[in-house]
């Protein structure tokens, strides 16, 4: 069924918009490009994704590449804005090691592994 993506993406875009209104409100460009470039990635991430579904075996390996490097451009992005909220440093670097192994783990399985 086609509505609750739809759904989703709609709902996703109206938080993404009073996040901005919000932040360019308060005068916060940071946030402001924070919140435009995650919701650009995540739109690209979901139709990468999409069109690795769609695709024949022979084209998937450049959609495989897409879709990590989106992936692990959202995990630096989130794991950014974490660390800096936390206030003890033994857990933003836990936080920085989280968002290394599954960055370097979803690599090895989109690009390294052999596929049959």
């Amino acid at each position: 069924m086609i509505v609750a993506p739809s759904v989703a993406i709609l709902v996703l875009t109206a938080t993404c918009a009073l996040a901005i209104h919000r932040a360019a409100a308060a005068r916060d460009a940071a946030s402001v490009a924070f919140v435009a470039v995650s919701y650009g990635a995540l739109l690209l991430l979901l139709r990468c994704l999409r069109a690795y579904e769609l695709a024949a075996a022979a084209e998937r390996g450049p959609l495989r590449r897409r879709v990590w490097a989106l992936s692990a451009l959202l995990t630096a992005m989130f794991a950014w804005k974490v660390a800096a909220a936390v206030p003890w440093w033994p857990a933003a670097v836990i936080v920085w090691a989280a968002a290394v192994a599954t960055s370097a783990a979803g690599f090895f399985a989109l690009s390294l592994q052999r596929r049959p």
